[in-house]
């Protein structure tokens, strides 16, 4: 697909070092703050091991999600998407290499740009143990042994709260040419830009917000340790894990950064290649949130600050 991966998201918070220092312990690898297009004063940049700067957090009054970077492979591409987006009445700013546009529902500026495809260097199989086959012999399990700290490979994927989830899905399916991977009914829709099983999901919302981040790393014993070293530090940090999806079958682990943003390590995802292979499905109940795992804590499904989110929206200056 033209589409191929988020580039990168610029997270905005009232509390920008304490935001950085857990974005830091969670993993990611702190940049040379850039001068592009934001002041080397206001924000932070924090890099994957194979996607590159994929993280900024700048200043703003409340929590949100401030931009969001969508690569395709050439001019042609942001062509095609300039003529989709004003099919819907979506005012588009171009530029040579470029374009942006604010999706109304979740107040993110969309910047769609040309960029290089992720390179991610295949891991080395692992030897697991089962029932009738022992290919690891004399040997302790690898995952245990891993010395050094776990670095997220690559930004997965957002989830936003909108306050017109119907126009949000538009902007990003029919606009930008996102793919539906599974729906869960009522709610929302799982959105791909790439072979993974999705890259936004949009929900319906009484303020638009950014509902958390997901960062990919090598296997469930990554998710593991990552999160595990994280509450050593912290342990109210812990939101919700550890478990599996059953929409995208990944692993997951889900702690909450100090402006109140839950971040997921996840591993396993499904990877969807070829469109007329892929069924999508309409999920309800346990089934649209987990396979298994501990049950999600209300403060997951309803953030624990929206009420103080709708405040501060509607506050003189608010951004």
């Amino acid at each position: 697909m033209p589409l191929h991966r988020l580039t990168h998201i610029v997270m905005g918070v009232p509390n920008v070092t304490q935001t950085a220092q857990y974005y830091t312990e969670f993993g990611l690898t702190p940049t040379a703050e850039s001068t592009d297009r934001y002041p080397a004063a206001a924000h932070h940049g924090f890099a994957t091991v194979d996607g590159g700067e994929q993280l900024r957090i700048v200043q703003t009054p409340r929590r949100r999600l401030v931009e969001l970077g969508i690569g395709v492979d050439d001019p042609d591409d942001l062509d095609r998407v300039a003529s989709t987006l004003a099919a819907l009445d979506v005012p588009v700013e171009r530029t040579p290499s470029g374009l942006t546009a604010v999706d109304r529902g979740t107040e993110v500026l969309v910047r769609v740009e040309v960029a290089p495809r992720y390179q991610q260097t295949p891991l080395p199989e692992i030897a697991y143990n089962a029932p009738g086959t022992t290919p690891r012999l004399q040997e302790r399990a690898p995952g245990i042994l891993r010395p050094g700290p776990v670095r997220p490979r690559k930004l997965g994927h957002v989830v936003l709260g909108s306050t017109d989830q119907e126009s949000s899905q538009r902007f990003f399916q029919q606009g930008i040419g996102f793919k539906i991977s599974d729906t869960v009914a009522g709610l929302a829709s799982f959105m791909r830009c790439s072979t993974d099983h999705h890259n936004v999901l949009v929900q319906q919302a009484p303020v638009a917000f950014l509902h958390h981040t997901s960062w990919q790393v090598d296997d469930v014993d990554e998710i593991g340790r990552g999160a595990t070293a994280m509450l050593e530090a912290d342990p109210d940090r812990h939101t919700w894990g550890l478990g599996r999806h059953f929409i995208g079958s990944n692993f997951f682990w889900y702690l909450k950064d100090p402006a109140g943003n839950f971040s997921e390590y996840y591993s396993d995802i499904d990877c969807i290649v070829d469109d007329a292979l892929w069924k999508p499905g309409v999920w309800e109940g346990a089934k649209s949130l987990y396979a298994w795992g501990p049950p999600p804590p209300p403060s997951f499904l309803a953030p624990e600050d929206l009420a103080g989110l709708m405040t501060g929206a509607h506050a003189p200056g608010a951004q």
